[in-house]
């Protein structure tokens, strides 16, 4: 073909559907491009909840440090037909893109279950994947299923946890970023990709900072599972540690066995866990604590509170006879009005540590460098 063949009338128009190395680094540095393409972050509907706060806190750090840069935001891309399918359409381009794709799987008092959630996640990754994005971070306030991460001992269950992440490669996403899952195995699951499981050790020595060094105060593990958290919680905040040896009769039920631990002296404990789900083993717990221990002052702290209806009485009754004092949770779940409304619960935001690692992860940064000591 000659050159005239090919030659236009205007040299914009060839400029427009061209892309020449000098306009490419040009749009690199307008529209904040790194090695994995253009920052896009997006959002499934009960995702939009954190995802907003996300973006709005980016904002506000890049004029913080004198940039007017805009970040890229697709938000509702999920939606419902009239058979209960989920559809999924994006609003524009994501070719080459550097996608964080942000979900709440469990997200009350809302219509959708955790399952539609997850399907939902899938499917828009599937969208993205579709259409050219170049990279797919999923950004999971709470990882569903995480409890699920091996059979109970003499039943006949499934790893369920590990099916969950066969499904997220398959969806074609190519990393996770979860928010203190429930069990540290989860990591394996995903093997073949990048995975930052957000630690939370350091909002908790934040939270509880005004305890350090106290001989008369004493951190409790609610089960083995918290065991190293609250040694390094105890070690961070210089107090001792404790540990409550717990079973389980039947599933969602707990019984607190007994509390190992030096309890001479100690007059105020700190009681750390992943999660709270109905209280069941806090409500034991504590009520040991006092009863048992003589603790005076009970503090609670969890990653996440999965806002279940009776769990907001149970608090209630240990804030007015067991001489809990305060509960610190995140909104990793959004939560209800139940527990907000209660004087002595506190819900810490986690937009900023998003925040800050999605500015990680898109640079190529080390993510542990957000949970330094500033």
């Amino acid at each position: 073909m000659d050159r005239e063949d090919i030659a236009v009338s205007d040299g914009s128009e060839l400029y427009n559907s061209f892309v020449l190395p000098e306009q490419f680094i040009e749009e690199q540095a307008r529209r904040m491009e790194s090695n994995e393409g253009q920052l896009l972050i997006a959002s499934c509907r009960d995702g939009n909840y954190m995802a907003r706060r996300v973006v709005d806190k980016y904002h506000d750090l890049m004029r913080a440090h004198g940039s007017e840069a805009e970040i890229d935001f697709f938000e509702n891309i999920d939606r419902e037909f009239t058979d209960t399918e989920t559809g999924m359409r994006l609003p524009g381009h994501v070719g080459g893109a550097d996608v964080f794709l942000f979900q709440a799987l469990l997200a009350p008092p809302g219509e959708r279950s955790i399952n539609n959630n997850y399907l939902a996640l899938l499917i828009a990754a599937r969208a993205f994947r579709e259409h050219g994005a170049n990279r797919i971070t999923v950004i999971l306030p709470y990882l569903a299923y995480a409890r699920q991460d091996k059979p109970t001992k003499f039943q006949r269950e499934p790893t369920t946890a590990k099916l969950m992440s066969d499904l997220a490669k398959a969806a074609g996403i190519d990393r996770v970023v979860a928010w203190h899952p429930h069990s540290t195995q989860i990591h394996g699951f995903y093997a073949d990709m990048p995975v930052n499981m957000l630690d939370p050790l350091q909002m908790f020595a934040s939270e509880y900072e005004r305890f350090r060094g106290r001989s008369d105060v004493i951190a409790v593990a609610p089960d083995a599972g918290a065991t190293k958290m609250i040694l390094h919680f105890s070690r961070r905040l210089d107090v001792n540690s404790a540990i409550a040896s717990k079973y389980r009769p039947q599933a969602e039920e707990a019984v607190i066995t007994d509390i190992i631990g030096d309890f001479r002296k100690k007059k105020i404990a700190i009681v750390l866990d992943d999660m709270v789900a109905s209280a069941g083993t806090m409500f034991e717990l504590v009520q040991k604590l006092v009863e048992e221990k003589g603790i005076e002052e009970v503090h609670m702290g969890a990653s996440h509170n999965l806002c279940l209806p009776q769990t907001a009485e149970r608090l209630q009754e240990l804030h007015d006879n067991y001489n809990l004092k305060s509960v610190m949770v995140t909104n990793s779940i959004p939560q209800t009005q139940e527990f907000e409304d209660l004087p002595f619960f506190h819900v810490r935001c986690l937009s900023e540590i998003f925040c800050r690692t999605i500015n990680r992860v898109h640079y190529d940064r080390s993510v542990s460098a957000v949970f330094q000591t500033r």
